[in-house]
């Protein structure tokens, strides 16, 4: 008990991940505190009934030799398999099946050749996507430029101040408002693609999303992208592997459930006993830090602000399937993005992302079977609005129509399901330990708040967030940034 951490991570999602494994790298002393007794939070893997299903998120960018992940694997010897499968995703909709290749230009020319297309438009559209895109995405490549910023990562965006030129244009405004600038607002098949692309990456409807970090987020298909085989869980237990090789303590199934300011630093009350440490890092939604805190609404109100935008965001509702693959298919992986229809919000069943497992993820399923995540939104503050007695009516409506429109615009893959398992945000709850079963943090919609907090959250002294709900983001990636971003906060405090 008198032995003292340099940081006690709490969670053990990409955002802890990351910060253990950065603060480890830098020499500190670390413990990761994980309740579950698998790694990855949202991005995990689980077993039930003898399957491994995707908790959640089931693609992954990041994994390019010069990215983060790539690095990670190369450098820490990850052993993780990550596969170029193509199409990465395949839309579809009524009247519409377009697949989203490797090759941006070899995407760019399906949507082109789609009947009525306005090819100059979308050309003029997609350079201008392009240009954002190349601006922000460096910043992911290269964490040291974003905060904390040292005198060397000012003299370095100073000396590239030119390129955020393309940026100044459109904060504070829609991504409807670029598409309508192109004259592109009356072509279906454009605005299916983004109104579903922006609903799993930043969160609502184009016609809502920042624009800056919607456009870059078009990039997300071509930034590192691939198939985890085995299941993203892989990534994250190397991960852990990885940490400990460090010399950081892993303390699975290790609930923590206090987190008590003490002289000099903090103490953390867990189910194996209680830590000492200079610093906290906790992974977990901001409700789930005013709880660890105990501390009633009102007195910590950045975390108020920022625990009511999640609450207007999304919970997960879920289908984990297994099925006998259609006759003739390939055996890769498959991702596949279904829109019933496109005139309609892209929750509630409307819109879902199925990920297919491959016959190389093994330990899945049996052989000759694969598993099957099918996900959709579901809005938190309508769900907060329904009585205990509502919710179970309202998610069996909704399970039937998740596989409804699965047997409408997937039906070689529902021709034999030998498994099934129907999930609610509080089932996903359970899975993930994410408060309601929030997904995707924040949504990113139009305004300039987007850019109030650019830089690691520190909720009081010596006590950080990370994860989805802070910056930079919603993605796998982008919490992994956050939490490496976190970690150099802290090195310094240090």
């Amino acid at each position: 008990m008198d032995t003292w951490y340099d940081a006690v991570v709490v969670g053990a999602g990409f955002g802890g991940l990351a910060t253990a494994l950065e603060l480890c790298r830098r020499g500190a002393r670390v413990a990761l505190c994980e309740a579950l007794n698998y790694p990855g939070g949202c991005a995990s893997t689980f077993r039930r009934g003898g399957y491994a299903f995707e908790s959640g998120a089931t693609l992954f960018s990041g994994f390019d030799a010069h990215q983060l992940f790539g690095r990670w694997i190369r450098e820490h010897a990850l052993d993780v398999t990550v596969e170029p499968v193509d199409p990465l995703v395949e839309l579809r909709a009524p009247g519409l099946r377009l697949p989203v290749h490797r090759d941006r230009t070899r995407f760019i020319g399906e949507l082109c050749a789609l009947p009525g297309a306005p090819v100059e438009a979308l050309t003029r559209f997609f350079e201008t996507q392009a240009r954002v895109a190349g601006v922000l995405w460096p910043l992911f490549d290269d964490p040291d430029l974003l905060p904390p910023l040292s005198l060397k990562s000012l003299l370095r965006h100073a000396g590239r101040a030119w390129t955020y030129a393309p940026l100044a244009r459109w904060l504070g405004r829609p991504l409807g408002a670029v598409v309508a600038h192109h004259g592109l607002e009356h072509f279906t098949p454009l605005r299916t693609y983004l109104d579903a692309l922006c609903q799993i990456t930043v969160q609502c409807s184009a016609a809502e999303a920042e624009a800056p970090f919607a456009l870059a987020s078009m990039d997300y298909y071509w930034r590192g992208t691939g198939h985890v085989r085995g299941g993203i869980g892989q990534l994250a237990k190397a991960l852990t592997g990885a940490i400990t090789a460090r010399g950081g303590d892993v303390l699975m199934a290790n609930r923590v459930r206090a987190v008590t300011r003490v002289e000099g630093g903090w103490r953390v009350t867990a189910r194996r006993g209680e830590l000492l440490a200079r610093h906290v890092v906790a992974n977990v939604l901001p409700q789930g830090l005013r709880s660890l805190l105990d501390v009633p609404v009102g007195r910590l109100p950045r975390v108020d602000a920022l625990a009511e935008r999640v609450d207007g965001g999304w919970g997960a509702a879920m289908l984990y399937l297994v099925v006998r693959p259609p006759e003739g298919d390939s055996g890769s992986a498959r991702h596949l993005e279904l829109v019933r229809d496109p005139a309609q919000a892209f929750t509630e069943g409307n819109h879902l992302f199925a990920s297919v497992s491959g016959v190389a993820d093994e330990g899945r399923a049996r052989p000759g079977q694969r598993t099957v995540t099918v996900s959709t939104h579901v809005p938190l503050k309508k769900l907060a609005g329904l009585s205990q007695e509502a919710q179970g009516p309202y998610f069996t409506q909704l399970h039937a129509r998740m596989r409804e429109g699965l047997d409408a615009l997937a039906p070689e893959w529902m021709g034999q399901v030998v498994h099934a398992m129907t999930a609610s945000p509080r089932t996903f709850q359970r899975f993930t330990l994410r408060e309601a079963g929030a997904v995707g943090g924040v949504p990113r919609r139009a305004g300039l708040d987007n850019y109030r907090t650019l830089g690691p959250f520190q909720a009081d002294r010596g006590l950080w967030l990370v994860g989805d709900s802070v910056f930079p983001g919603q993605s796998t990636l982008a919490t992994a940034v956050g939490g490496v971003r976190t970690a150099a906060s802290i090195a310094s405090a240090r």
